[in-house]
């Protein structure tokens, strides 16, 4: 059975040294894309700190579009990966903030640098590329997504009167903003200042604590 590609054409299934040379390219244009944006960051470059030739880069993807787009699928899954062990206690005040305090730790150990790797890209693509910003925005719906999960359990279980939907989005903004005022500023302050308004916002429609 064979799999796609970010373009929708059919690709025979990779070898496990095809799928890590593939890798190897898509973690090469992420970092790059990170330092230099998306427009600076050539194949070329990435051939070569990827350490492979142009025609391996060919073989996996068709063009710097469908390398993009597996480099926003890439940063969506980091992203996510590093707070999939706090999703999970999202549902409690206590969790909440257990995961504001890995968010900002996060930051000071970068020392304020990079921000959000979806969103600095999301903004490169936003007015250019229809289909890069679609798939950075499905990367932020499924961290709103993992947010509100949390939220909508407090609520099942009567332990919050507001509305999930709602909360998850503002959550997520209030995160997004923070790290691109952190960002510009070199401190954890925005960040620090936004999440806790937020969370006292939620705490202020629990029902216990």
């Amino acid at each position: 059975m064979g799999i796609r590609t970010e373009a929708g054409r059919p690709e025979r299934k990779l070898t496990r040294k095809g799928q890590e040379t593939r890798r190897r390219i898509v973690a090469a244009a992420a970092q790059l894309m990170y330092e230099r944006g998306v427009t600076e960051a050539t194949l070329e470059d990435v051939r070569a700190a990827a350490g492979v030739s142009g025609s391996q880069v060919y073989h996996y993807f068709e063009d710097k579009q469908a390398l993009l787009l597996a480099v926003i699928e890439h940063q969506t899954e980091s992203v996510l990966d590093m707070q999939q062990s706090h999703f999970a206690e999202l549902d409690t005040m206590e969790g909440l903030r257990r995961w504001r305090d890995a968010l900002v730790e996060y930051q000071l150990r970068l020392q304020c640098r990079g921000g959000c790797p979806i969103g600095s890209l999301g903004s490169e693509v936003a007015e250019t590329n229809p289909e890069a910003r679609l798939a950075a925005a499905t990367g932020f719906l499924r961290w709103e997504t993992a947010i509100r999960s949390g939220l909508q359990a407090m609520h099942d279980r009567g332990d919050l009167d507001g509305d999930p939907d709602e909360l998850a989005l503002a959550t997520l903004a209030a995160l997004q903003g923070g790290l691109l005022l952190t960002q510009l500023q070199r401190q954890v302050r925005p960040l620090e200042v936004a999440l806790d308004a937020m969370l006292a916002h939620i705490e202020a429609h629990t029902t216990r604590t």
